[in-house]
C-alpha cells in the first residue's frame, strides 16, 4: 500500500448522497458520511497515518493491479493479477432511490477469484471526524462495530475477523469461482444493525445497482463520436449530485493540492452556483431533464429565501442543503497529501463577492422550456427583484471567477456574465410574458456591453483581458462566444483566441492565467486547468478551427485517468492535481464534445 498513491490512481463510487475513492491498490482512502460534506471516516489520502482507510487486496509480491468500471455503471472493478491467480474486488454503493436524506449508507466490496487461488487481506482502520475522534470496537460473531462521536460503523464480512487494537484485520483464500465480500455500513448511533451478508446477497446487490445505472444511462440522447467518454462524465456528474436537493458538488474531495507541497488546498464538497448552473446546460444536452430541473429548483429556492433581505441575493456557494454557512478552518493535525498543507475544511470563498454568478444563474434558468415554464410566480418574482437590484449593483470590483485572494478588480468575465444576466432575464420575460421592468434591464445590459467593449479590450495584446487595469489574459473569457456575448468568428474574438494561444496554451493545455503577472494573493504555482482546456476546444470549434479543436480534444483524453476521470488540473509532468474528480471539468468535457460533434458534422455535410 503506497503512503500516497497518485491522485489519478482512484475510481469513484457513490450512492447520490455521499461518495468514496478507491485506489487501484484496493484501498478506500477517502470516505465521508452521511453526506458529501460530512467529516471523514477514511481520509488516508490526506494523512496516511492518522486519516484512516479500508484495504481489501492480495499481498502477492509479484502481483499487479488494474481498474475499470463495469460497463455503463458506477461499479468499480479492481483486478489483481499474479502467477497464482486472478482476483477482483467490485466496489459500489446502493444508490438513493427515495430523494430523502438518510444517515445510513452502505459501501459494498464484493470479492471473487477469477482464476487460480488468491489470498485476500483486509484491514479496516476508521478514523472518525477527520481523525479527531476516538472510537471503540465491538467485535462479535456477526462482525465489527466501530462506535464514535454519534456514528456507528458496521463492518460485516463473509470471513473471520480479528482484533488489532481498536481496528480489525482479516484474511480469506478464494479459489476459482468462489466469492465473498465486505460491507461497511455507516449510521447514527443506536440504529438497527444490518443483517449479515451472504454470497447471494452480494450478487443480488450487484444486479440491482447495475440495473439502476444502465436504466439511468439509457435516457442519454448523445449519439456523437465519444460515447464512452461523455457517458462516463455524465455518470460522474450524477455521482456528484446530492439527490435529496439536486445540488451538485464541485468535487468529491477536499484538500488535494493544486501544487504538491503548496498551500492551494481547498474544500470542494459544496455547491457553487457557477458550476451547478453550467451543469444544467450539459445535462439538458444529454437529455437528463430531471437532474437539470432539480438543480434549477434548488437555485430558485436560494433566491426566494433571500427575497426582501438586505445584502447580496446570492452567495458564491452553499452547502448541499442550501445552508450558506461554510466557515473555513485548518486541520492542523493532518499532514496533507504528500505534505501539502494546510488542509482546510469549509471554504472562505463563500463570503467573496463574485458578480458573475448572477449571469450563470440566469443562464441555468433559461435553458430549455422544460425548466423555464415550471417557474412559479413566486420564483419569477424573486428573480425579477434580483435583476432590479442587480441593475444598480453590477458595476463593482469583485474577486472574480477564480476566487483570488489578492484584492478586488473589475474583472472582465464578471462583466460579461452581468450582461448575460440581463440578456437572459429579458428573454425569459418576453418568451413567457412575465411582468418585468424591461426598459431598466435593457438599459443595464447595454451599459455593461459598452463598458466591456471599451475597457475590457487591450490594444497592447489585441485581446480581451482579465480585468480593466491590466493586460493579463484569462481563460475564463473562452466562454464569451458560448454565451453569445460575441460572435465566435468576430475579428476581435479571433484575435483574442490567437493571444491566448501565445500566452496561456502549452502543448494544447490551457492555464487559467499567469499568477506571476496577476498576483492572486497565494504562494506557489499551479498546473493547467482542465476546465479551460475543454472550453478552448469549444471555442476553437465555434471559430471554425475544427481540426485544431479535434486534435486538442483527442490529446486531452490522454490525461484522463485509467477509468476516464479528471481532477481539476494537469501538472507539468502530466500528473493530475487538485480535488478529484472535478464536476466542472466533466461538464465542460460534455459541452466540448457536443460542440465539436456539431462542427465535424457540418464539415461532413451532415
Amino acid at each position: 500500500m503506497d503512503r500516497y498513491p497518485p491522485i489519478a490512481e482512484h475510481g469513484l463510487v457513490g450512492d447520490l448522497q455521499t461518495a468514496a475513492l478507491v485506489s487501484s491498490q484496493g484501498v478506500v482512502d477517502w470516505f465521508a458520511a452521511p453526506r458529501f460534506d460530512s467529516p471523514s471516516i477514511f481520509a488516508a489520502l490526506l494523512d496516511h497515518d492518522g486519516g484512516g482507510y479500508l484495504r481489501l487486496a492480495p499481498e502477492h509480491p509479484d502481483g499487479t493491479c488494474k481498474q475499470l468500471y463495469y460497463p455503463d455503471t458506477a461499479i468499480l472493478v479492481t483486478r489483481f493479477l499474479s502467477p497464482d491467480g486472478v482476483g477482483e474486488v467490485l466496489d459500489f454503493m446502493p444508490p438513493d432511490r427515495t430523494g430523502t436524506a438518510s444517515d445510513r449508507h452502505t459501501l459494498i466490496r464484493m470479492v471473487r477469484a477469477v482464476r487460480g487461488s488468491v489470498d485476500f487481506a483486509l484491514e479496516c482502520r476508521p478514523r472518525f471526524d477527520y481523525g479527531r475522534a476516538e472510537h471503540e470496537l465491538d467485535l462479535g460473531q456477526d462482525g465489527a462495530v466501530f462506535r464514535s462521536a454519534g456514528i456507528d460503523g458496521y463492518l460485516q464480512t463473509t470471513f473471520p475477523l480479528e482484533r488489532d487494537g481498536q481496528d480489525v484485520r482479516g484474511k480469506v483464500t478464494l479459489s476459482d469461482g468462489e466469492s465473498g465480500g465486505v460491507v461497511f455500513t455507516v449510521c447514527a448511533s443506536g440504529g438497527d444493525a444490518p443483517a449479515p451478508p451472504t454470497a447471494d446477497w452480494f450478487h443480488g446487490q450487484f444486479e440491482e445497482v447495475s440495473q439502476f445505472w444502465r436504466h439511468w444511462l439509457r435516457k442519454s440522447r448523445y449519439r456523437g463520436r465519444w460515447p464512452e467518454l461523455v457517458h462516463r462524465s455524465a455518470i460522474t456528474l450524477k455521482l456528484l449530485t446530492y439527490a435529496p436537493t439536486g445540488a451538485l458538488i464541485a468535487a468529491a474531495t477536499m484538500g488535494l493540492p493544486e501544487q504538491v507541497g503548496g498551500e492551494r488546498n481547498w474544500d470542494y464538497r459544496f455547491t457553487w452556483v457557477r458550476d451547478g448552473a453550467l451543469s444544467v446546460r450539459a445535462m439538458l444536452e444529454l437529455g437528463f431533464v430531471e437532474e437539470a430541473t432539480a438543480f434549477v429548483h434548488w437555485l430558485v429556492d436560494r433566491l426566494e429565501e433571500r427575497e426582501g433581505m438586505e445584502g447580496e441575493p446570492l452567495q458564491t456557494m452553499y452547502r448541499i442543503d442550501g445552508d450558506p454557512d461554510l466557515p473555513e478552518e485548518t486541520l492542523e493535525h493532518f499532514e496533507g497529501y504528500r505534505g501539502s498543507a494546510p488542509v482546510r475544511i469549509g471554504n472562505g470563498a463563500a463570503d467573496q463577492l463574485q458578480l458573475d454568478i448572477y449571469g450563470e444563474a440566469l443562464y441555468a434558468l433559461s435553458q430549455g422550456s422544460e425548466i423555464a415554464q415550471q417557474a412559479s410566480f413566486k420564483g419569477w418574482h424573486a428573480l425579477a427583484r434580483t435583476l432590479d437590484w442587480f441593475a444598480e449593483a453590477w458595476d463593482r470590483p469583485d474577486e472574480g471567477i477564480w476566487e483570488t485572494r489578492g484584492g478586488r478588480q473589475d474583472f472582465t468575465y464578471s462583466r460579461v456574465m452581468s450582461w448575460l444576466a440581463f440578456d437572459h432575464g429579458l428573454q425569459l420575460a418576453e418568451r413567457f410574458r412575465r411582468p418585468a421592468d424591461l426598459e431598466r434591464w435593457r438599459k443595464a445590459r447595454d451599459a455593461v456591453f459598452a463598458q466591456v467593449m471599451e475597457r475590457g479590450w487591450s490594444e497592447k495584446e489585441r485581446a480581451f483581458v482579465q480585468h480593466y487595469d491590466g493586460d493579463v489574459l484569462d481563460a475564463s473569457l473562452l466562454l464569451m462566444p458560448m454565451v453569445g456575448f460575441i460572435a465566435p468568428r468576430d475579428h476581435a474574438w479571433l484575435s483574442t483566441l490567437d493571444a491566448m494561444d501565445r500566452k496561456l496554451v502549452s502543448d494544447s493545455l490551457v492555464y487559467r492565467y499567469d499568477p506571476a503577472a496577476s498576483p492572486d494573493g497565494l504562494r506557489g504555482s499551479e498546473g493547467t486547468f482542465s476546465l479551460c482546456t475543454f472550453l478552448y476546444v469549444d471555442a476553437l470549434a465555434r471559430a471554425g478551427r475544427v481540426s485544431q479543436a479535434r486534435y486538442t480534444f483527442e490529446k486531452m483524453q490522454i490525461y484522463a485517468n485509467h477509468v476516464g476521470l479528471f481532477a481539476e488540473e494537469v501538472g507539468p509532468g502530466g500528473e493530475q492535481l487538485g480535488n478529484f474528480p472535478q464536476a466542472f471539468t466533466h461538464l465542460s468535457l460534455i459541452m466540448a464534445a457536443i460542440t465539436l460533434d456539431k462542427a465535424l458534422d457540418a464539415e461532413d455535410g451532415r
